[in-house]
């Protein structure tokens, strides 16, 4: 469980679901101001999917490891290893999300060996973008939520597959190269002017920000964030937007404040991102804080 630094947020359990070698939760918190917590979850493997938006720039920094002032942007999925603390920053508001604390035994059995983390690899637990961790996450959250027959034998299941998705993850990240990715200082100032305008920037932009050519800064990012600067820029964008929807912002000021032509071509690009229109967003991401 978290440790809090700061003045402590209204945590609770909406739902729970247990099986062999994996338990998941779904929770709710409630976090009256910016928080300081430290995350530390001894012998299991920690994964956390955000529901909702998580609350404005939050960040996270392995101390130990790193020192104090190294933080890197928490994505929509992160995962804490056995054995590692994690610090986490934050600003107010209402997020859940699904927790699962899984045996690393079953993850370590798909790879063949415990896995060590080094500063780098550590990274890139802070931001999971695997297609198929998400899906196996959302399946989980939905049987918690409508555990039909056999709902603990299903989880087991969906946990062993989670477990496998995991380990392939932990393996491409262990044998990712650790050379020709950018500089941390670089990604920060990415990640930062992507949080300054919800315009999105040219790579030209973005390239001279960094003092790189726009090969090299594609290249780069590529080997840095195992995705394209595009799909980055555009996955960072619509979380913006998901986090303006849920302060009630209209639709039509969403779309021209991100630079959209008009709100018909912004409802296109959010629903091919997110899977459902801003209106059915915001609804259903509603229900589930309340």
């Amino acid at each position: 469980m978290p440790v809090i630094d700061a003045q402590q947020p209204t945590i609770t359990v909406d739902a729970e679901l247990k099986a062999p070698g994996i338990v998941a939760q779904i929770v709710r918190f409630a976090i009256p101001e910016p928080t300081a917590t430290h995350h530390e979850v001894s012998d299991f493997y920690h994964v956390n999917m955000c529901l909702t938006p998580r609350p404005l720039h939050s960040r996270g920094g392995f101390r130990n490891r790193w020192g104090p002032h190294r933080l890197e942007r928490l994505g929509d999925i992160f995962m804490l290893p056995p054995g590692e603390e994690l610090y986490v920053r934050g600003g107010s508001g209402r997020q859940a999300s699904l927790i699962c604390t899984i045996d690393p035994g079953l993850v370590h059995e798909v790879v063949g060996r415990d896995l060590e983390w080094d500063d780098q690899h550590l990274a890139a637990t802070l931001d999971i973008s695997s297609a198929q961790v998400r899906a196996l996450l959302f399946r989980i959250t939905a049987e918690i939520r409508h555990p039909g027959l056999a709902a603990g034998k299903m989880l087991e299941l969906l946990g062993a597959e989670l477990a496998i998705e995991l380990g392939r993850y932990c393996y491409e990240v262990a044998e990712r190269p650790v050379t020709g990715g950018l500089a941390g200082w670089r990604l920060r100032l990415i990640d930062e002017r992507l949080e300054e305008s919800l315009e999105a920037p040219t790579l030209k932009e973005l390239a001279d920000l960094c003092s790189l050519s726009v090969r090299q800064l594609t290249r780069g990012f590529r080997v840095s964030r195992a995705c394209s600067i595009g799909d980055y820029m555009e996955q960072r964008r619509m979380e913006a937007a998901k986090r303006l929807l849920m302060e009630g912002e209209r639709v039509k000021s969403i779309a021209f404040a991100m630079g959209f032509a008009s709100p018909s071509s912004f409802t296109f690009a959010f629903r091919r991102a997110v899977g459902t229109s801003p209106s059915s967003f915001r609804q259903r991401q509603l229900r589930v804080l309340d």
